[in-house]
């Protein structure tokens, strides 16, 4: 068996992972890539609405998708190029839960996929002060130019798996995760009409039908941000998953209180605190901040102590808000319908 899979990268149209617009698909074999594929969507009937934050970021909106198949429709199309193959994803936590939600309020089943997250490989594999998708590919030979354009994020995401496996002398998923001492996670099979759903489904058909409009939303916040109780973190929580025992600290203002982002990523085995220490291994930068803002010096306090201690060899990670968001599932837009 070679290094075998595909890459794939979704670009959801508002805070719900089960909302999307675009998605773009990598095949390798023997570690070369051999087939690329890319399609526009319209998300789910109900979860189509076109947020300002996912608007900013991948530049899609509601009239480019208009007349073209709903996600439950191409399905079928995407599936058939994925076939039995290992997915790969950056922040695979998000992706899968894109396949899981979008078909779950679409009313249809979906297979079970065995996944790479090389979000978590490059935390293993890497020293990078961000871990984000630019600054992994950097890493991996395979510069990004238009990030957040699906086709181009999965290509990244392809090439830093197979830099990996290199570095690695992995000639195979399963030799890369054997000499890294990790278990290939896996997303089981499912079916709406006889599983239970998934929490952000859950919520995602409980919400508001005022959010289901066509209008972009963006959420309004004020006032210095209120850093709230340091909830313990959930043991059951599930240790595939990117923020699992991580030790978090939030700076700058959120669209997502802080509180709750506390609260969040604490569900997902994350200890959060208030301030950074020789324990912190995330920092998460609101007030727009993006990766590329690590060259240039727009940072928060926290966040020039953190490189700082990464200098220093304390290995700490930074994150974007809406990489965070990605990873507790969904934007703010989500927590605020």
């Amino acid at each position: 068996m070679g290094l075998d899979f595909t890459a794939i990268d979704f670009e959801t149209a508002n805070g719900f992972r089960g909302s999307p617009c675009a998605v773009g698909l990598t095949k390798v074999r023997g570690g070369r890539v051999v087939e690329e594929a890319s399609w526009l969507m319209r998300p789910p009937a109900n979860h189509d609405h076109f947020d300002f934050h996912n608007v900013r970021i991948h530049g899609i909106r509601s009239e480019d998708v208009a007349g073209l198949p709903r996600f439950g429709e191409l399905f079928p199309e995407i599936g058939a190029f994925i076939g039995g193959d290992i997915l790969a994803a950056h922040n695979a936590a998000f992706d899968l839960g894109v396949i899981r939600s979008g078909l779950e309020v679409s009313g249809l089943a979906g297979p079970a996929y065995e996944y790479v997250c090389t979000v978590m490989l490059s935390r293993r594999c890497y020293s990078l002060v961000s871990n984000s998708l630019p600054f992994a590919a950097e890493e991996a030979g395979v510069p990004l130019v238009n990030h957040h354009d699906a086709a181009e994020d999965a290509r990244a995401c392809a090439g830093i798996l197979i830099d990996i496996a290199a570095r690695n002398n992995a000639n195979s998923i399963a030799e890369l995760y054997l000499s890294l001492g990790l278990e290939l996670p896996r997303q089981d099979s499912f079916d709406p009409a006889y599983d239970e759903l998934s929490k952000p489904s859950l919520a995602a058909l409980s919400g508001p039908a005022a959010c289901r409009s066509g209008a972009p939303v963006r959420p309004f916040l004020s006032g210095w941000p209120e850093e709230g109780a340091n909830p313990l973190p959930n043991a059951d929580a599930e240790p595939s998953h990117p923020l699992y025992g991580q030790t978090v600290v939030f700076t700058g203002q959120l669209a997502m209180a802080r509180p709750e982002a506390k609260v969040r990523s604490a569900e997902l085995g994350a200890r959060p605190e208030s301030r950074v220490t020789a324990r912190t291994t995330v920092l998460v930068v609101g007030d727009g901040f993006v990766a590329s803002d690590l060259r240039s010096g727009r940072l928060t306090g926290k966040a020039r102590r953190v490189l700082e201690l990464h200098d220093r060899g304390q290995p700490i990670e930074v994150l974007s808000e809406g990489e965070f968001l990605q990873m507790v599932g969904g934007y703010a837009g989500a927590a605020a319908v």
